[in-house]
């Protein structure tokens, strides 16, 4: 792919982390955490991910919604399990808790309106990918904020799986991200396209979206 890839800078951390990441998208729409999480919390949520994979409750994801939905595996490659709203594991508690404190700086910093979080558990087999697009749906604006925390132990460049944000309307200019155990990368839904390029090993995430009351 043609492009000039730009650098992936931390957001700025200042003593409260949530309000660097708040003032950065504020700044340029999206911000990047290396230790986000605690390497003990995010093995344990690796952990959960590999049982719930080996125990066959993962699902194929599609793309679309409603009566729209379909499963296209050229366009998207990844396996997904949707976390319950009553959170099930110690791990997942902390990590929402964690993720909580983020939305509270955002409300605080952009007036956003961040009501809630909906999110699912993601596994890339090797070989899979996501092709670009944006988060937001056409015939929905609830979700505002895409956060995705990666719990790849030891990820190397030449492991693929990036995520390749583009910072315009083209694909002239982007960064990619590798998802790195501990990592959060977050970015406002409706103004960013983006893909998963191809994973070269078995890529693991907690991914979802913050979202704004609709009714």
């Amino acid at each position: 792919m043609n492009g000039r890839a730009a650098s992936v800078p931390a957001s700025r951390e200042p003593t409260d982390v949530d309000q660097g990441l708040a003032v950065t998208l504020a700044e340029r729409g999206w911000a990047y955490a290396r230790s986000f999480l605690p390497d003990p919390l995010w093995k344990s949520l690796a952990t959960e991910l590999r049982t719930v994979q080996a125990g066959n409750k993962l699902r194929r994801a599609g793309i679309g919604s409603g009566e729209g939905h379909r499963l296209a595996e050229e366009i998207r490659g990844d396996w997904i399990c949707w976390l319950d709203a009553a959170p099930r594991s110690p791990a997942q508690r902390q990590a929402l808790a964690r993720l909580e404190r983020l939305r509270r700086a955002c409300n605080r910093e952009l007036q956003l309106g961040l009501f809630e979080f909906e999110g699912h558990f993601a596994v890339y087999p090797d070989g899979a990918h996501y092709r670009r697009h944006r988060d937001q749906p056409r015939d929905s604006d609830a979700r505002v904020l895409s956060c995705v925390l990666y719990l790849n132990e030891d990820w190397r460049p030449e492991d693929g799986g990036a995520l390749r944000l583009y910072l315009d309307e083209g694909e002239a200019r982007y960064v990619d991200v590798l998802p790195e155990g501990g990592a959060l990368v977050c970015f406002l839904s409706a103004r960013f396209f983006h893909e998963v390029l191809p994973a070269r090993r078995g890529r693991l995430s907690l991914t979802g979206w913050f979202r704004r009351r609709t009714d």
